[in-house]
Parts: structure tokens; C-alpha cells; sequence
């Protein structure tokens, strides 16, 4: 598995980890210190992962069977860095989301995420 293939891997990881409200995914797809930021509401939200996967876990899961929409638009990789950028959709609203990963131990791991909800 290439690089890119193996950080795509992540991506749908995370997508899937939020459709289907599923923790274990979640964890899997971030770094345990990885933070989530955007606005929201009118504010800047700032959440540490576990506030992010409560949220997640609180929207409830999507039916089985759903398909994630998920467009991933760019990805960049320098060495043991990268960013991807991808369209999708949680909780019936539209983000562009920004993922910046680091390979550690072997694995990619998001390590933040930087999102604009789309009005």
C-alpha cells in the first residue's frame, strides 16, 4: 500500500468513525492528543478529542447501509507529513475539513483538524 493509500485509509476511517457514531474508529483515525477547531454557532469551537468524539457519539449513528458522501480534494505528503483535504457531510450539514497527519510508529494518525461548516 502506497502513502496516499494508506492516508486515504485514515480519511474514510474518520468519515465512516463519525457517520456511524463509532468510537473505536475514531480513536483509531486521531492521535489521542489531537485537538478539532472551527466555527460553530458563531464561535470558535476548540474541542480535545474525547469532547469530539462525545459529540459524535451524542448525534447518534446514521442507518446501516448509509453511504458517506466524502470527496477528498487534495492530499500532500512530505516525508512523514501530511494534510488532506476533504468535503463531507455529518449530522445533515456540509464541512470542508483540513486533517493534517503524522506517520508515528509505522501508522498515520490525524493529529488535527481545522473545518469550515458550509452554510
Amino acid at each position: 500500500m502506497s502513502e496516499e493509500q494508506a492516508i486515504q485509509a485514515v480519511v474514510h476511517l474518520y468519515v465512516d468513525g463519525m457517520t456511524f457514531a463509532h468510537e473505536a474508529a475514531l480513536r483509531k483515525a486521531f492521535h489521542p492528543k489531537a485537538c478539532i477547531i472551527g466555527n460553530f454557532s458563531g464561535k470558535v469551537e476548540w474541542l480535545s478529542l474525547d469532547e469530539f468524539i462525545s459529540a459524535v457519539v451524542s448525534e447518534g449513528a446514521a442507518p446501516a447501509g448509509t453511504q458517506p458522501p466524502i470527496d477528498i480534494e487534495a492530499l500532500d505528503v512530505t516525508g512523514d507529513a501530511a494534510t488532506v483535504k476533504v468535503v463531507d457531510e455529518f449530522a445533515g450539514m456540509r464541512f470542508s475539513d483540513y486533517l493534517s497527519l503524522l506517520k508515528t510508529n509505522g501508522r498515520w494518525m490525524i493529529v488535527s483538524k481545522l473545518y469550515h461548516l458550509h452554510s
